[in-house]
């Protein structure tokens, strides 16, 4: 008799979640293990189901996961169960909206079942740090461009390979690297150093503390690098954070 190996538990978050039938949902899970996930929640919307409480956005989970036989496309799995992995409760007020800027990214920057753990422990800490401001925002965004292959080396000039000197400041081009300023949307040398020396440690608290003495130039510079990788499409979160915005100042 041949035995069935049981399905191993993941660390996750949800990212999105949408209507698959009347009972049930497909989500999008990023995974500690296994990157982005396609998996359908059987059961899910059904009022007296556990998943109900443990299936929400910006919170651990621990889940174990088993691929259909006829999988359409051979990328969506089935929840075999899920369970609150513990930490930070749900973020309020900006803390949240943010929350969902990050998953947004996730969404359109990652493909699916590429894993990259280090980014999901990046987020992790980041969820936990969101209510702190926009510092924790910055330095997400750097770690998952970087995550991505899509950041050059910050100590280093792009086209001459030379090194960033501290005294002078430099522009951060999508398509040509670091670069010598040609406008104003220009970051000081010494910020470039520090920022490249967190992500080589990996020190989520450096990479904030670095990014909180340049928040207005940097927020500049990597909305233009995001906006081109996302092939210049608007992200919903962030038009909807700024219509909030405008809504309470007035």
């Amino acid at each position: 008799m041949r035995l069935t190996r049981p399905p191993a538990v993941q660390q996750a978050y949800v990212l999105h979640q949408h209507d698959w039938s009347e009972s049930s949902l497909i989500l999008d899970l990023f995974t500690r293990e296994s990157g982005r996930l396609a998996v359908a929640a059987k059961g899910a919307k059904r009022p007296y189901s556990q998943l109900r409480a443990v299936l929400l956005p910006l919170q651990r989970i621990s889940v174990s996961l088993s691929k259909p036989a006829k999988a359409e496309g051979g990328e969506v799995q089935t929840l075999r169960s899920a369970e609150w992995g513990g930490g930070a409760t749900l973020p309020a007020g900006a803390a949240l909206f943010s929350g969902y800027y990050l998953n947004e990214l996730l969404m359109k920057l990652l493909a699916r079942h590429d894993p990259h753990p280090q980014l999901f422990d990046a987020y992790a800490d980041t969820l936990a740090h969101l209510a702190e401001g926009d510092a924790a925002l910055r330095a997400f965004e750097i770690r998952l461009l970087a995550e991505l292959g899509l950041l050059p080396d910050l100590s280093v000039i792009t086209p001459t390979q030379g090194p960033v000197d501290p005294a002078r400041r430099y522009q951060l081009s999508p398509e040509s690297g670091l670069i010598p300023p040609t406008s104003d949307a220009s970051l000081p040398g010494t910020l470039l150093i520090q920022l490249q020396a967190a992500l080589l440690h990996g020190s989520s608290a450096a990479l904030r503390q670095a990014c909180a003495a340049e928040l207005q130039g940097l927020k500049t510079t990597l909305r233009g690098l995001l906006h081109y990788h996302l092939g210049h499409q608007p992200l919903r979160t962030r038009a909807l954070m700024v219509d909030v915005q405008q809504l309470m100042d007035s």
